[in-house]
């Protein structure tokens, strides 16, 4: 069975798409999408920062190592760009289920 690919610190995705994120960064997630949504006048909600996470990693702009953290202002300008296109390209929908 393949692993996991290890997009930060505590937060994997299986090649089936299904993300695994530690207990303990619920919060910081939460507070991560908070701290993005003044930045990008868009309703975030941590889907959307998960997302914006695997997109980020996948571009090479966030390490695999990367420890999430509230009030990362670097990690909070790097994601912006990724959540606008989650907006523009998807209207925001993240999962199967939207």
């Amino acid at each position: 069975m393949p692993k996991p690919q290890q997009i930060t610190k505590g937060f994997t995705i299986s090649r089936k798409g299904e993300a695994t994120v530690e207990p303990e960064l619920a919060d910081i997630l939460f507070d991560i999408a908070l701290e993005l949504e003044p930045v990008t006048g868009l309703p975030v909600d941590v889907e959307h920062v998960l997302a914006a996470l695997v997109l980020a990693s996948r571009a090479g702009v966030v390490a695999t190592d990367h420890q999430l953290e509230t009030g990362d202002k670097k990690l909070i300008t790097t994601l912006v760009p990724f959540i606008k296109a989650i907006f523009s390209n998807h209207g925001g929908k993240v999962g199967k289920e939207d």
